[in-house]
């Protein structure tokens, strides 16, 4: 009988992502779904790729607008988001905001969702 039971474990552990075996508390819990519903959207997935594919790893807020096809407010919005969520980084350099990605950020994002 014991074997068996070792059998199920093992399977078990290989279903289970890790996470499952340390419950997030709540403030932890709060801090990843604001994340996440930062990135359930459209615009906010495209300009995060836009910042990932940046050559020098910034790009102005004015250089959103034409390739989103969003207003600058709509472009300002959508950043205020993503940096309250911590997933962007915004650098005022006159009467433009440069924004970088925080990739230390999405690297703990995908390490919830990952096994």
């Amino acid at each position: 009988m014991a074997k068996r039971s070792t059998t199920i474990e093992a399977a078990e552990d290989a279903c289970n992502p890790s996470i499952l075996r340390a419950p997030l508390d709540t403030e932890h819990a709060g801090e990843l779904a604001r994340g996440f519903q930062a990135l359930a959207d459209p615009v906010r997935l495209r300009v995060l790729s836009m910042l990932a594919d940046a050559p020098r790893g910034k790009v102005c807020v004015c250089d959103f607008v034409g390739p989103l096809g969003k207003s600058q407010p709509t472009v300002s919005h959508h950043l205020k988001i993503l940096a309250e969520a911590g997933l962007v980084h915004g650098e005022r350099r006159g009467k433009w905001v440069w924004y970088s990605l925080d990739r230390t950020r999405l690297t703990e994002l995908r390490a919830a969702i990952g096994s």
